[in-house]
């Protein structure tokens, strides 16, 4: 029976040519993919569990065909995985797979994948209009970071923008005469996102202040010591927030202002293909899942507001 093994890499690298084939689809990944840090890395971590099984078995990077591809993902779901880690898995062993075949390999394609159930589609979590409100509320504007929280809380409301996106927008990005933002978002894609009023003037507050705190760089958003501020610590102010507007703590999150974004816009007329453009998602099909959540929205209120939404026909 094949040993259990950890999941993180061997202090002396991978054996059977898995740690040179490994190191060269992270760089695949970054230079010729644009992918970034974070998502590179989600791939080399699915990728591991795979070596370890290969490993295991003796089974080398060039050796993998399909009857080995189907084992590895029969073992992972036998193991407990959700469908829809078993979907992002599949996708990573597709992506390396097409790396192989690309460099020479002779071994399995991407297309010897087996493709698991499709997962479940979930529903973004979203707050409503009045919950946003709170948050951006609750910083205490009468101080310079207070300012600063209002600035990018209002700016991630109205722009949908990426957490990583957010901490690292240079201030030479924001454009507040003409009201746009130009950001580089994944697989280094510009787009340009317009944003309103209440976004500028908290914006125009924030840049009076600024150079109090002797930035170090060209980012817009600084820290006390003039430092570039991480997603990490947008997060945990985001959190604080949260708390302090009266809102459920586990139900705020960057990612969840993105959502009550695009479903806010669509709430109020705005065309798919445009919330589209201004999320930066490469597939429409990824924007639409915001309809169903718009369309949740709409029979909610026809339900409360309609006075015959619990009527039998005919009454």
């Amino acid at each position: 029976m094949p040993r259990a093994r950890t999941h993180e890499e061997p202090e002396n690298g991978w054996p059977l040519g898995w740690g040179t084939s490994l190191r060269e689809f992270r760089t695949f990944l970054a230079v010729e993919r644009g992918l970034s840090v974070h998502t590179a890395s989600g791939y080399l971590s699915d990728l591991n569990h795979l070596v370890v099984w290969a490993c295991d078995r003796g089974i080398s990077a060039t050796d993998l065909m399909r009857d080995h591809l189907t084992a590895f993902l029969v073992s992972q779901h036998a193991e407990g995985k959700a469908p829809r880690s078993l979907a992002r898995m599949s996708s990573s062993l597709r992506a390396f797979l097409t790396f192989l075949r690309m460099e020479g390999g002779e071994g399995a394609g991407p297309e010897a994948v087996v493709k698991p159930p499709r997962p479940p589609r979930i529903l973004p979590r979203t707050l409503g209009e009045s919950q946003v409100e709170a948050l951006l509320n609750a910083p205490d504007t009468a101080t310079p970071l207070g300012v600063r929280d209002r600035a990018w809380l209002e700016l991630l409301y109205a722009s949908g923008l990426r957490v990583s996106e957010l901490a690292g927008l240079p201030a030479l990005s924001v454009f507040l005469d003409e009201g746009f933002l130009k950001v580089t978002g994944k697989g280094r894609k510009e787009r340009l996102i317009p944003f309103g009023s209440s976004a500028e003037r908290w914006i125009r507050a924030w840049l009076t202040l600024r150079p109090g705190f002797k930035p170090r760089g060209g980012e817009l958003f600084v820290g006390q010591r003039g430092e570039g501020i991480t997603r990490q610590h947008l997060w945990r102010l985001l959190k604080a927030y949260a708390l302090k507007a009266g809102l459920r703590v586990e139900a705020v999150s960057p990612h969840v202002l993105r959502h009550a974004f695009a479903t806010h816009l669509l709430d109020h007329g705005a065309d798919l293909r445009a919330v589209q453009a201004m999320l930066g998602h490469a597939d429409i099909s990824t924007t639409q899942i915001y309809t169903h959540v718009h369309q949740a929205r709409l029979r909610a209120l026809y339900d409360q507001m309609h006075p015959r939404s619990g009527s039998p026909m005919g009454d």
